[in-house]
């Protein structure tokens, strides 16, 4: 893990790069920790949070080093072994302890012959053990969730809150709440088994569809796209399918993101910039995960009712099925989107739904439902009511009214890509 020799590098550079492994190896590294920790996670953060501060503070002189991913683990872990080292020595067991760490390393490390048990391996990593902790039913709802993408998603407090729209300061102490009450309770790291499973399910369905989100559609910074969050979420949701096969909302959760993954190439130009669902190249899809998707899905089918996310994995099935944008069956979404509306009612789901309802009746159709939404307190500050708006009556040729609602989205996004985009559709509605 050696560094660059003979350079020192710019503390921006070494900003970037920490930032961007912490959003990688967050979960991973947390979760290592966690299990050392008997199941802190509060402390499992706070140790990672220091090994990321040493970066900060040796990186620039020393070099970014080859590996900085195993780099902040290892540090980590280190730290998290002083530790427990310092609290062993007043109980005379330091030595248990070295031998049982030693062992972890061990344990934590599998080696080539141990490949073909990957999936009773994946069952019982860090990670998934990490989640059912976020997700303990001491947690409030929205405390399971929040914990779970500000340690899993490396997401920070503002991204989650703009997931949830609720301010900052709120979900900040939503979180601080949510590690405390998990410390207090001394909650077992593991992945719970038998009747112990069902109840923590819903919360980590929902956390993983919203890592996904996240890597789907970046809610701020500079990148559109963050797929490697897309692909540990749909890692996640492959092994609790694997975990649960009779569980039809897992297998349609599963459905929905390799859908939605088959379009990663297709999403962004050569640029970066993003690239929306009707103008995107269909060839560069991928008919391999659209086809794994469509076989999630119809699994979803025979474990019985369709749930919201079979549900969501229906409607982005019209969308992988039609060859070209205008064979697109928006009829059958917007009956989708209606069945939604029932079955998990959300001011989101409605803004989807009279984007639906446009595409198939036409956008005056779908501008009214929008209207209506336009002083629901979850959606003030949420850019895409203003941006589906802008479509609409772009679409009705009220175009002077169109370039204000583009140009107030571009506002309230934190995306600067997203943000281009929608000031450059602003510019093309005229004055």
């Amino acid at each position: 893990m050696s560094g660059h020799p003979g350079a020192e590098v710019a503390a921006t550079d070494v900003g970037r790069t920490v930032e961007a492994v912490w959003r990688m190896e967050a979960a991973r590294i947390v979760g290592a920790l966690a299990r050392m920790l008997r199941g802190d996670v509060g402390l499992a953060e706070e140790l990672a949070q220091d090994a990321m501060l040493q970066a900060l503070e040796s990186w620039p002189a020393d070099g970014i080093p080859d590996r900085p991913g195993a780099w902040l683990m290892q540090v980590a872990k280190h730290r998290a072994l002083d530790r427990l080292r310092h609290a062993a020595m007043h109980a005379g067991k330091e030595g248990q302890l070295s031998w049982e760490y030693d062992e972890q390393l061990r344990d934590s490390q599998p080696g080539p012959e141990h490949l073909a048990e990957l999936a009773q391996e994946d069952l019982g990593d860090d990670v998934l053990r990490l989640m059912f902790a976020c997700c303990h039913p001491l947690l409030p709802p929205e405390g399971r969730t929040a914990l779970a993408l500000k340690l899993l998603g490396g997401l920070s407090t503002a991204e989650i809150a703009r997931a949830f729209l609720v301010p900052d300061a709120t979900m900040a102490q939503r979180i601080v709440r949510a590690k405390r009450t998990l410390a207090a309770a001394r909650v077992p790291f593991e992945v719970p088994r038998g009747a112990a499973l069902g109840p923590r399910l819903a919360s980590v369905l929902q956390v993983i569809y919203l890592v996904f989100n996240e890597g789907y559609a970046a809610s701020a910074g500079t990148d559109w796209l963050r797929p490697a969050l897309c692909r540990e979420a749909l890692r996640l949701g492959r092994v609790l399918a694997g975990l649960m096969p009779d569980e039809g909302e897992v297998h349609g959760l599963v459905a929905l993101m390799e859908i939605q993954s088959s379009r990663e190439r297709a999403r962004t130009g050569p640029d970066g910039a993003p690239v929306l669902l009707l103008d995107q190249d269909r060839s560069r899809w991928d008919w391999l995960l659209i086809g794994r998707g469509l076989a999630a899905l119809e699994q979803a089918a025979r474990c019985g009712a369709y749930g919201p996310y079979a549900l969501q994995a229906a409607i982005a099935a019209c969308h992988a099925r039609a060859p070209r944008p205008e064979a697109t069956d928006w009829v059958r979404i917007a009956a989708l989107y209606d069945a939604l509306a029932a079955l998990h009612p959300s001011p989101v789901v409605e803004l989807n739904r009279a984007v639906a309802l446009a595409m198939a009746y036409g956008p005056a159709e779908g501008l009214a439902l929008v209207d209506a939404l336009a002083d629901v307190p979850a959606l003030r500050g949420y850019h895409l009511l203003p941006s589906v708006r802008g479509d609409l009556l772009a679409r009705l040729g009220r175009h002077a009214e169109a370039r204000v609602e583009f140009e107030r989205a571009a506002a309230l996004t934190r995306n600067a890509r997203e943000r281009t985009l929608l000031l450059a559709r602003g510019r093309a509605c005229g004055v």
